[in-house]
C-alpha cells in the first residue's frame, strides 16, 4: 500500500458536479498517484505509479 499522507485530492474538471459520480486523483505526491470514488471517499483507494498514470491519460486523451 502507498502512503497517501499529503495527498491533494481534486475532481476532473469535466464531471458534473451534481451527479456525484466522480472520481478524485491526488497526483502531488513523489512518483504515486491515488485514485478514488467522491462518494466514498473512505472506500479504498485505487494507486498507480505516475509512469503508468501518465500513460493511462495519454490513451485517454486519445480516445
Amino acid at each position: 500500500m502507498s502512503n497517501l499522507t499529503g495527498a491533494v485530492w481534486r475532481t476532473s474538471s469535466r464531471s458534473n458536479g451534481s451527479g456525484g459520480q466522480c472520481v478524485e486523483v491526488a497526483d502531488n505526491l513523489s512518483g504515486v498517484v491515488g485514485v478514488r470514488d467522491s462518494k466514498n471517499r473512505d472506500g479504498g483507494t485505487l494507486t498507480f505509479g505516475s509512469e503508468a498514470w501518465r500513460a493511462f491519460v495519454a490513451l485517454a486523451k486519445q480516445q
